[in-house]
């Protein structure tokens, strides 16, 4: 970070009011060199159909030029590229491919606005920023679900949030700490030039494009003013009981100790994001009853076991330790875990005339990336039992390939896959100690 930023974020720091008259500034060629450096360099190729490696050659030359295009106020934004990708529930979601340098100029106005929000943003907001991952997420909701009096859990959804997101009201809430003109302009720009599809340009009066660079932080702007605040502001004056939040860009858990105050929480919410243009998702927005608790409460009443809900990937299920105790298990989501699987699959078909070795290395990859996020306390079983599956789905592979082949037996084939794929193992300890540690290195008590 430059002395420049670093006094940007100090100011931001210590006046909550203040609001920047000149930031553009900042963004120098340093910043945009290595804004380009922070881009992934297997990254599909937007309108322009540059990659990042054929903008390498001669690229200080022409991050200058482009450095020199947005000061004197000649650079243009692309459209983005339209494409989809298939979600859990076999729908489609849209995603925005910008151009290589609309992403540099993203990236580094992202770096710009880091420096003012990462103050503003408050301690339960946890989606695409600094030292923050989706594990502190887990982690935070784990400790405020096993350690507050929480009985009852609003796991939420809101609509379309991507495709709704207001343009003038999101500028409105940029205003109220950004006074350039010109990063206003900028950002609009990206906001509503829009995208390529089939051959035609199509203009966007509302929503950010899911998959640009910059659409995480204006995500995060947005939902700060329209939800955290006033999130902040209803559990401190008006709930009685304890009450936890967790937040992920758009996707957000919220935790009560008095099913009363639940709902008529509920019912302000639908009624503040409907003033901002959004809505709950009827079918995936719920109220149910979770916790240490539940299981007993819910027993004396005559009902069944408690309801689970999904948050970043992993099922929360309510059930006992081997002493007895509530413990709060986390295990892979099926769906995820599914389409995994089929990936896999598919991908172990298209090798299946390839080296040993090399397969093994790509699944070893697999297996290991797989395990470093789902590898938690209470899940361990299913992430064994993931990669039993893809060694097994290998050798069913393998002995489709050749008569000798077929002659393969499981157990030996295992022993030998070992030597390539390592049995996965813990990776992370349990969310109270990584928590309060954390929370200690920060000062945050």
């Amino acid at each position: 970070m430059s002395f420049g930023l670093d006094g940007v974020r100090r100011r931001a720091e210590s006046d909550k009011s203040v609001k920047f008259m000149s930031l553009l500034h900042h963004v120098t060629a340093t910043l945009l060199r290595k804004s380009y450096y922070q881009l992934k360099k297997d990254a599909a190729a937007g309108v322009d159909e540059e990659t990042w490696i054929e903008y390498y050659e001669g690229h200080w030359d022409r991050i200058e030029n482009l450095r020199e295009r947005i000061h004197k106020g000649s650079y243009r934004a692309q459209p983005s590229r339209r494409a989809y990708i298939t979600k859990e529930d076999g729908s489609q979601r849209p995603l925005g491919i910008a151009a290589l340098e609309d992403k540099i100029v993203q990236q580094a106005i992202c770096t710009v606005l880091n420096q003012i929000y990462e103050s503003d943003f408050v301690d339960f907001s946890y989606g695409f920023r600094e030292n923050r991952s989706q594990h502190d997420a887990l982690d935070a909701l784990y400790v405020g679900i096993t350690s507050r009096k929480i009985n009852w859990i609003l796991d939420a959804d809101i609509k379309g949030f991507f495709d709704n997101l207001n343009h003038e009201m999101l500028l409105n809430f940029l205003k109220s700490r950004i006074g350039d003109k010109r990063v206003l302009r900028l950002i609009s720009k990206w906001l509503k030039t829009g995208y390529i599809e089939d051959g035609k340009r199509i203009r966007q009066e509302a929503g950010t494009p899911q998959g640009s660079v910059i659409s995480p932080q204006l995500a995060n702007v947005y939902l700060h003013y329209v939800l955290d605040i006033w999130a902040s502001w209803w559990r401190k004056i008006k709930a009685k009981g304890d009450m936890i939040i967790v937040r992920y860009a758009d996707d957000f858990v919220i935790g009560f100790q008095y099913h009363e105050e639940a709902e008529t929480f509920l019912a302000a919410l639908h009624s503040r994001l409907s003033n901002y243009e959004l809505t709950l998702h009827p079918q995936k927005t719920r109220l149910i009853e979770f916790g240490k608790y539940a299981s007993g409460n819910r027993k004396r009443n005559g009902k069944g076991k408690p309801e689970t809900f999904d948050f970043l990937g992993f099922t929360h299920i309510c059930t006992k330790n081997r002493k007895g105790y509530f413990f709060l298990r986390r295990k892979t989501k099926r769906k995820r875990l599914k389409r995994k699987l089929d990936e896999v699959k598919g991908e172990l078909k298209k090798r299946m005339h390839e080296k040993v070795d090399e397969t093994g290395e790509w699944l070893a990859k697999v297996i290991s990336g797989h395990t470093n996020y789902y590898g938690v306390p209470g899940n361990m079983d299913i992430v064994k039992e993931f990669y039993k599956q893809c060694v097994w789905m290998w050798l069913r592979t393998l002995r489709r390939r050749s008569h000798k082949a077929r002659k393969l037996k499981w157990e030996s084939f295992l022993k030998k896959a070992e030597r390539l794929i390592p049995r996965p193992r813990l990776v992370h300890p349990f969310p109270e100690q990584r928590f309060w540690r954390q929370r200690l290195e920060v000062g945050a008590g």
